[in-house]
């Protein structure tokens, strides 16, 4: 499992665009992690799944809620990562209204999930191989600080918690 002090491993993930205006769809676009991470100071946050109960509810909008406050800090993007494809996290973040605050990016065959050792075995709920419920700072694509939940938890991957740390 990643540890702090550890750098981000070499991965692509996907992310959706919509053209501002019109509506048409650009993407899905290949985001290189470690090239995007580069100079970057990133609140990077990753859960199970895209309209899941607990991730819509409560751990999206609170990085939504909170985005201008962890810019503030410091913070140049806020990225949520989730074993989904880039055309339902592009559908996500238009429920969620995350445009300008933070990239939905999709890890679909959840290989960043697994070069991080933050995998979830949800198959017996018949959702398959996800991602643990997790955030973490990352400068420079270095791990600064990472907060795992347990099994079932929400508690220490919050925006608060991240903005209490920075």
């Amino acid at each position: 499992m990643i540890q702090v002090g550890q750098t981000l491993p070499a991965a692509t993930l996907m992310e959706f665009n919509e053209v501002e205006g019109n509506g048409c769809a650009l993407g899905p676009n290949p985001v290189d992690v470690q090239a995007a991470c580069a100079g970057k100071t990133i609140a990077l946050f990753a859960l199970p799944g895209a309209f899941t109960p607990t991730c819509s509810a409560q751990h999206v909008p609170g990085y939504v809620a909170l985005s201008d406050q962890l810019r503030a800090k410091g913070v140049d993007e806020i990225w949520c990562v989730s074993v989904n494809d880039a055309f339902v996290m592009g559908a996500w973040a238009r429920d969620q209204k995350t445009a300008g605050k933070v990239r939905m990016l999709g890890d679909g065959s959840a290989a960043f999930t697994q070069a991080t050792g933050l995998t979830l075995d949800l198959t017996s709920r018949g959702m398959g191989l996800r991602s643990n419920r997790y955030s973490m700072l990352v400068k420079d694509g270095v791990v600064q600080s990472l907060n795992i939940e347990a099994p079932g938890k929400f508690e220490v991957s919050d925006a608060a918690t991240m903005l209490s740390q920075l």
